[in-house]
């Protein structure tokens, strides 16, 4: 870990046009942006990698990661990608007719690109109370059934692709869904003959929240959790970068043999053979290594109790964060955070430039730049949750470095009066938070 000076913060961040995205990895001290790929292997992955097969068809990492995902997750079929985003747009292509919808809860961002790239629209369901951030209760990923039904009404079944439920959901501060609400949407899409494909991204810390919170599941294992899960999905997609503990990597699931046919045709165009899919054969093999080791309690309770412990050293400095902690990030409430700022002067955005100014903690905007334009007006997206991510790497730093941030953080709200707000100098068309730059209004 390098340690830089203010002064030389002031450069880093001028030369990054106040996005962290665009600093270089060097002139971070502690990098909380993501937890896309940034845990550290186990010595048993390392093993893994040693022995990778990288035949470029029927590799025997690829069979071990399909039978480590089919014993795990239960689904028939994979096609390997080179990480979530891959398996996105394969499913959009494949599951998606132009003008139909695709209700789930809470958008996250290359998934929406993706479904809308694709022809689709994306309409929120999740429950109302994900987007209070002050509102501390249990499963705030929960689709809101009522919401759902009534699409299904107003469209009609036909004109739905299929429901897109995230365990957890990631931009409403990594809140979990129950088990109950995964049964539920279930029982009401076999009604209408409609798929439900999981973003399975944060599957295992997902788990977690069910066997600590919910009424009849406190002596089944991580394990046995994940599996009922995936028993209420027709498949899903999986960034591996994540839950499966790896650095690169993802895949798409699925029970139907038509979808499963049309997929391995378009991941041969976008990704590689079927059997590699984009990936080496030594991080299949880290890959199905890292499924098993995710599964263990002991790690997935080190993992969630880590952030957790973050989220209750701000929440007693008074720092404004969303309730309840969730399983992979503390998002701090910029909103509350920066009153003095509208929303249209990002102060997420602002409130992360200003972080690394303090401290040289990286985080990562999730509010009004994440969320992009409207694709048919052209304004903003403007989503009720304003917040910037600690994202808390996998298997990587120590609680004592989890009091350094938090530090950090208090020392920054005690003059948050000074931040100021930010516009953009150059405006992706895409995704834009991940190559935007900005300048400071004065």
């Amino acid at each position: 870990i390098g340690i830089s000076t203010e002064a030389e913060r002031v450069e880093h961040l001028k030369a990054a046009h106040y996005n962290p995205f665009l600093l270089r990895s060097r002139d971070v001290i502690i990098d909380l942006m993501t937890d896309s790929g940034t845990g550290a292997m186990s010595a048993h992955q390392w093993a893994g990698v040693m022995e990778g097969d990288e035949a470029y068809a029927g590799s025997r990492n690829f069979s071990h990661l399909e039978e480590t995902v089919r014993d795990i997750f239960g689904f028939q079929h994979l096609v390997p990608t080179h990480q979530g985003r891959g398996a996105e747009n394969l499913l959009s292509q494949i599951a998606i007719k132009p003008g139909q919808y695709v209700p789930g809860n809470m958008y996250f961002t290359t998934t929406r690109y993706h479904q809308e790239r694709n022809g689709g629209t994306f309409v929120d369901i999740i429950r109302d109370e994900a987007h209070d951030a002050s509102l501390s209760i249990p499963f705030k990923g929960n689709i809101d059934l009522d919401k759902l039904q009534r699409l299904i009404d107003e469209k009609g079944a036909e004109n739905i692709a299929y429901v897109c439920l995230a365990v957890t959901v990631n931009l409403a501060g990594g809140q979990p869904v129950s088990m109950k609400n995964m049964k539920e949407v279930r029982e009401l899409t076999d009604r209408y003959g409609i798929k439900v494909f999981y973003d399975a991204t944060r599957c295992v810390e997902n788990a977690f929240f069910i066997k600590e919170q919910e009424e009849g599941y406190g002596d089944k294992s991580i394990r046995e959790i994940v599996r009922e899960m995936f028993s209420y999905a027709d498949g899903c997609t999986m960034s591996g970068k994540k839950d499966c503990l790896v650095n690169i990597g993802g895949f798409l699931c699925m029970n139907d043999e038509k979808l499963f046919e049309k997929a391995k045709e378009l991941v041969v165009v976008y990704e590689g053979m079927p059997s590699y899919g984009g990936m080496a054969g030594r991080d299949m093999e880290a890959m199905a290594i890292g499924l098993k080791e995710a599964v263990q309690y002991e790690y997935i309770e080190h993992r969630v109790k880590q952030v957790r412990y973050l989220g209750d050293k701000l929440r007693e400095a008074g720092i404004p964060i969303v309730e309840p902690t969730g399983g992979h990030a503390v998002f701090i409430d910029a909103r509350r955070f920066c009153p003095h700022l509208t929303q249209d002067q990002f102060p997420a955005q602002s409130l992360a430039a200003n972080l690394y100014l303090e401290s040289g903690v990286r985080s990562m905007e999730r509010g009004i730049v994440s969320a992009g334009r409207d694709k048919i007006t052209g304004d903003h997206h403007r989503p009720k949750l304003e917040t910037v991510r600690l994202t808390i790497p996998r298997r990587v730093y120590t609680y004592r470095h989890m009091d350094l941030v938090a530090a950090a953080v208090q020392s920054l709200y005690e003059k948050r009066e000074n931040i100021k707000g930010l516009r953009f100098v150059y405006e992706p068309a895409q995704l834009r938070f991940f190559t935007a730059r900005f300048e400071e209004i004065s």
